[in-house]
Formats: structure tokens, C-alpha cells, sequence
């Protein structure tokens, strides 16, 4: 397993969205093959503008068991909520 080639995560821009979407995974020897090779795989038919591959052991990521621990700090923010803000009547609805 030590001549494998590493492994790459691909996210693909469509034609009509503005965020880059996980479209697959890919074994290639540098990003430049990943990138020719994603374009080869994943976009067959055009449907892609732009390509971005990141190594997997570069991505590090939460576990959802850890989901609670994480976030509760936010709860303590109450600015962050709108609620904490008095809307004029003039505003409307929002």
C-alpha cells in the first residue's frame, strides 16, 4: 500500500450554483492529475466551471457526537439572535 497514490476529495461548481458541492473522491499522484482526472469523472457533460480537489488527510473534520460540547457556546450570544434587536413598525416585516 506504500506506492498508492493519495487520496483526493472533489468539489465541483455547476453551472447555475455559486458553491462548490463534494462530487466524489479520487486516487491521483498531485492536485494537477486530480484536477484532470475530476474534470474526466465528474464532469462529463459540461455541467462544471470550476473544480477544487483537497488531499482527504488534509481535511479534518468534527465528530456528531461531539455536536453538543461544540455549539453550546452560541447559546450564550444573545445578540446573535434577532430577537435581541427592537424592530420600528416603519421596517415592516423582515
Amino acid at each position: 500500500m506504500k506506492n498508492e497514490w493519495p487520496l483526493w476529495e472533489i468539489f465541483i461548481r455547476g453551472q447555475h450554483g455559486m458553491s462548490h458541492r463534494h462530487v466524489g473522491s479520487l486516487h491521483a499522484p498531485d492536485a494537477e492529475m486530480a484536477i484532470k482526472n475530476a474534470r474526466d469523472v465528474y464532469t462529463r457533460r459540461n455541467e462544471g466551471v470550476s473544480i477544487w480537489v483537497v488531499e482527504a488527510n488534509n481535511i479534518s473534520a468534527s465528530s456528531p457526537s461531539d455536536k453538543g460540547p461544540l455549539y453550546e457556546p452560541s447559546e450564550s450570544k444573545v445578540y446573535r439572535h434577532p430577537t435581541f434587536f427592537d424592530i420600528p413598525d416603519e421596517v415592516g416585516a423582515m
